[in-house]
């Protein structure tokens, strides 16, 4: 061997090299799938702010009983829902929602109580809506923590976001098959 074959077989393997980088570079590109709607942390966060404020300035109210009240937010859109004692405290809660800053929209999916409850209907309403929660998380196609279930009188409410319109039907199917359901009121939107 000569003294120069070292240098022939280093320039030949980055020649070498340089073929196969070039080479892989050629590729066709793969086809890449759309992902579902998503928000940035900075969204998540501004929505948890808006969340917040909406249930303190919904508690600060007199007029309205916040604790009956459920509160999501998704991109500045506020849902709310729960069941309240007249169409006052409806009108109230969405004018106090409107006013926190960064609200740019509200759903409202608030439902009218009717008639008192007693103890034991409050107890079956826990019940149903534990079994509801349970089937919603043991469900491997829903995502159960975007979706609040609150029961009056064995009526199941289901509002939140979720990804697409199958999600909110096995969602109503799911909570209509719970032991103890009467109804159900599907209040679910489809993320944007």
């Amino acid at each position: 061997m000569s003294p120069r074959t070292p240098t022939f077989i280093l320039a030949g393997s980055l020649i070498g090299l340089a073929a196969l980088t070039l080479a892989g570079c050629n590729k066709p590109p793969e086809m890449v799938q759309e992902p579902t709607p998503s928000i940035t942390l900075g969204t998540q966060v501004d929505d948890a702010v808006i969340t917040s404020g909406v249930k303190s300035a919904l508690l600060a109210d007199e007029a309205i009983k916040s604790f009956d009240l459920q509160v999501e937010t998704r991109k500045g859109t506020v849902q709310l829902s729960g069941f309240v004692d007249n169409q006052a405290q409806i009108d109230q809660a969405i004018a106090v929602t409107r006013s926190v800053a960064g609200v740019t929209d509200v759903e409202n999916a608030v439902t009218l109580k009717g008639t008192p409850s007693t103890v034991g209907t409050k107890i079956d309403d826990a019940t149903v809506t534990g079994r509801v929660k349970a089937a919603l998380l043991a469900d491997p196609d829903i995502k159960s923590f975007d979706i609040s279930v609150l029961t009056f009188k064995g009526e199941v409410q289901l509002t939140g976001f979720v990804n697409s319109q199958a999600q909110i039907d096995l969602a109503g199917q799911l909570a209509s098959a719970a032991e103890g359901a009467t109804g159900v009121k599907n209040e679910l939107i489809i993320k944007q």
